[in-house]
């Protein structure tokens, strides 16, 4: 593992050299890989980004013919408390939005390597008795001299009466959008020029193991100067870590999360990502589940806002833990 300061200055030297490497990022920036492709153990380590795998020539587990899935989310009394922490700050105006995460125990017949290749979504990683990644949120996109990133923030049922209509019409879900919108805004424009949002709030269905969710983004671009790859570790860190999974303004909040979250979220809502020589895709690391001494840990949340009701919060923690397998299911 790499500190903050080790990570920087491997990411900076590949990227000056143009030689290939997956990286990998923890929440508090302070235990992180970063190895040069060639090196990639696949015995280790897997990895899949919209372009990039070390994949090929992989076999590919079978899934067992039933597929048990049971979750334990935090009691509700725990999450209140923790709910209360936030939403207290939220009044004094300590901050606008809080992401508020938990942690829920699984017990399931499958391992973290079936998830890996049976998951539908468009990031994922593994490694070996330790993770597995899942994600459906791009971090940043960089290729031909631009920056983009797609924060994603609403989540709602798709069998929700109008549930197209219901989550963009929520004041608490714009609200939550808006502010991240403006803080990735802010975030590009420390290491880019001319930001701007390209798309707004578009919508795009995830299927689960349980339920298809329907997940609200926004795309944010911004152009990058010539010497960005040089500085590629330095122009990542300055952006850690992601709005979506922290909040605004971003500092204060992230004090805030330290003081209500009773947990370590380490690579959970960190970023891995891969730099081809060119370009990098990377992504945000939610929809995680982490191997504890031989337990399954599912790590989920959601933006806390003024308007949150804590019920719908703590519903919307719960439906967060799936896994994006479709088949048979006894969950």
């Amino acid at each position: 593992m790499l500190n903050r300061q080790a990570a920087i200055q491997k990411m900076n030297q590949l990227g000056r050299v143009k030689l290939p490497f997956l990286f990998v990022i923890s929440f508090d920036q302070e235990s992180n890989l970063v190895i040069e492709y060639q090196k990639t153990d696949k015995t280790k380590i897997l990895f899949k980004t919209f372009r990039n795998n070390n994949i090929q020539n992989q076999t590919q587990p079978h899934l067992p013919e039933w597929i048990d899935f049971k979750k334990f989310p935090v009691a509700f009394s725990h999450y209140k408390k923790a709910f209360e922490i936030v939403k207290d700050n939220l009044r004094h105006g300590n901050t606008y939005l809080v992401n508020l995460t938990f942690p829920a125990f699984l017990e399931m017949n499958l391992d973290l390597k079936q998830i890996f290749f049976h998951s539908d979504a468009p990031y994922k990683l593994w490694i070996k008795e330790k993770l597995v990644v899942f994600s459906p949120e791009t971090f940043v996109r960089i290729e031909n001299g631009k920056i983009s990133s797609f924060p994603m923030k609403g989540t709602i049922d798709a069998a929700v009466h109008n549930a197209h209509e219901a989550i963009l019409n929520d004041p608490k879900e714009t609200a939550e959008h808006n502010t991240i919108v403006d803080l990735i805004r802010n975030d590009l424009s420390i290491i880019s020029k001319n930001v701007y949002v390209k798309r707004y709030r578009y919508i795009e269905r995830v299927k689960t193991n349980q339920k298809d969710l329907l997940q609200v983004s926004s795309e944010v671009v911004g152009n990058i100067p010539e010497d960005f790859f040089d500085f590629l570790g330095d122009n990542f860190f300055r952006i850690l870590p992601a709005g979506s999974i922290s909040g605004a303004p971003k500092k204060k909040t992230l004090e805030i999360i330290n003081d209500a979250e009773p947990y370590e979220r380490g690579f959970y809502t960190g970023i891995f990502g891969f730099y081809d020589g060119e370009s990098v895709d990377s992504a945000v690391m939610i929809r995680y589940i982490e191997n504890s001494e031989g337990r399954f840990i599912f790590k989920s949340g959601g933006g806390i806002t003024a308007f949150s009701d804590v019920r719908k919060e703590y519903e919307e923690l719960i439906d967060k833990i799936y896994v994006p397998i479709t088949g048979n299911n006894k969950s």
